[in-house]
């Protein structure tokens, strides 16, 4: 730098000579040395940072039993895997709900062991969704020397010993400063101030709306060198990487063993907090070298593990002996044969979806069947009917407009018929297709040309039978003059009661009427006498 600042001094000392003696060429030189000067300064003074931007990043190692994801997340049992929940927490299969959207709810889980990392972050997916345009109470995210199993902090204990991130939606203190997330320490002394949000204790906070998004929100805390740093990912885009910084405390000084947990609350109002995964990494200096994971392990738990998987395989071969036993048609048969082949899939998913079409061609054929039983009844009854008007016409007389139109619906029936004989005929022939089909699948399989030529084939029939149907309909339709045509009015049915009862009737009712009316104005002339 005293090397560089010389360098300049000179050559603007030089510069103002030069000038000086020549007056006519200032304002070049001029600009010249302005613009040499600034690339100089800048590369000058751009060596002493460089040094130090270039941090290599610590060494993560994830540890799985500190951690918890779908999409098997629960167990049988309803249990998650190296976690306890307590309180109204839900688990499932592919998250974790720590609280529903009922009033008064607390909800917590937590790990079953104890973590001794110096250094480690913690990746949180959850959403928080409710109807209401604000919610209560919140989630927070725990560190703590106990399991804070139940408590009045967001469903977890107070005066914990340890760091807690609290997603705070609840605006307790009127200033309109939530939704927002809070760092809270705790040396096992103090008293979560619910009255001020926390605000009065916070070692960091930052304004975020966690609720209701597209995506789930993600929160990534890093603890490392003493510096706890809060990321978060808003929850608008799909991608995972996608944080941004929210709070940083330096430090900061943190039990050096403790529990994770994740605990909510809900107060007046109510939302679903769900956690859908909470991934932890141990963070290792780059220089130093990451344990082992078998010196984690203590040597009886390892043996206890041991036995326990010697145990099992024990049990597995006693079940495989016994299903031989009870078997001994499929010992000989490998293994393979027990498992679905991608052609087998494919051959399967063939067969199934021409059982389908069989099976509706079939519904079609009793539909078709059931409408020619009933045109075959008109039929009969209009041949009926007309043989009837000719033997009443004996004079040979001339045919009746009624004749003309019996005589027409009669032509229009017997084509009706015919066109329904040959959409049977046509079905018929699709389900003895299919059923050849079939019956060369299950003899041995099928080519893939001779499938494709069945379908063809059934597909051709299926559209020559829609196109008659078609075609019956736009007949039925354009033939304005059958619309007229109609079946023989029934002749009326004799009515029930007769005029000379229907009076009778009347009058028997209008006396009952007149009686009970003088009744009754008896009985209240009666009743006033007392009064």
């Amino acid at each position: 730098m005293l090397a560089a600042s010389t360098l300049r001094q000179q050559w603007y000392r030089n510069m103002a000579v030069s000038i000086a003696r020549r007056p006519a060429a200032s304002a070049r030189l001029l600009i010249i040395t302005f613009l040499t000067s600034v690339i100089l300064h800048r590369g000058v003074a751009d060596v002493s940072p460089g040094a130090s931007t270039s941090e290599e990043l610590p060494h993560r190692r994830f540890e799985y039993k500190y951690s918890f994801k779908g999409p098997h997340l629960s167990q049988t049992d309803g249990g998650i895997p190296f976690w306890i929940h307590t309180g109204n927490a839900i688990p499932s299969a592919d998250q974790v709900r720590i609280t529903p959207s009922l009033r008064s709810q607390k909800g917590s889980v937590w790990t079953k062991n104890k973590v001794n990392f110096d250094n480690w972050e913690a990746e949180v997916t959850f959403r928080v969704s409710g109807r209401g345009r604000m919610g209560a109470d919140g989630l927070a995210v725990w560190f703590t020397t106990e399991q804070g199993l139940d408590g009045p902090v967001y469903g977890a204990a107070d005066q914990w010993n340890g760091i807690g991130i609290f997603f705070d939606s609840f605006d307790n203190d009127g200033k309109k400063n939530n939704p927002a997330i809070v760092v809270v320490g705790n040396n096992g002394k103090l008293v979560y101030d619910h009255s001020n949000d926390g605000t009065t204790q916070a070692l960091g906070t930052c304004l975020r709306d966690f609720r209701n998004k597209p995506y789930p929100v993600r929160a990534k805390i890093t603890y490392y060198k003493k510096t706890l740093t809060v990321m978060i990912n808003n929850g608008f885009t799909p991608d995972r990487d996608d944080y941004e910084f929210c709070t940083k405390v330096d430090n900061m000084v943190i039990p050096t063993e403790g529990f994770f947990g994740i605990s909510a609350a809900t107060g007046g109002l109510a939302d679903d907090h769900d956690v859908l995964s909470f991934l932890l990494f141990r963070l290792s200096e780059p220089g130093q070298q990451p344990p082992p994971p078998e010196s984690e392990i203590p040597k009886e738990e390892k043996d206890k593990y041991q036995e326990e998987f010697q145990n099992f395989q024990q049990e597995l071969d006693k079940k495989k002996e016994e299903f031989q036993k009870e078997h001994p048609d499929v010992q000989g048969e490998p293994i393979e044969d027990l498992y679905e082949t991608v052609n087998d899939r494919e051959i399967r998913q063939v067969f199934e979806g021409q059982n389908r079409i069989h099976l509706e061609i079939k519904q079609l054929h009793r539909q078709l069947a059931m409408i020619l039983d009933e045109q075959r009844r008109y039929v009969s009854v209009i041949t009926d009917e007309v043989a009837k008007k000719g033997t009443n016409a004996e004079s040979g007389q001339l045919e009746t407009a009624g004749q003309q139109q019996l005589g027409s619906v009669l032509a229009n029936q017997q084509e009706v018929l015919k066109n329904l004989n040959d959409l049977r005929n046509s079905f018929y022939e699709s389900l003895k297709q299919i059923g050849s089909v079939q019956h060369q699948g299950n003899a041995g399989g099928i080519g893939s040309y001779e499938t494709i030529q069945h379908f063809n084939e059934i597909k051709e029939h299926l559209h020559v039978v829609k196109r008659d149907v078609e075609h019956l309909v736009q007949r039925n339709a354009q033939n304005p003059a059958e619309k007229a045509v109609k079946c023989p009015e029934m002749p009326p049915m004799p009515t029930c009661l007769s005029t000379v009862h229907f009076v009778i009737f009347i009058v028997v009712q209008s006396v009952l009427f007149f009686v009970y009316v003088m009744y009754k104005s008896q009985q209240e002339a009666a009743a006033k006498k007392f009064f």
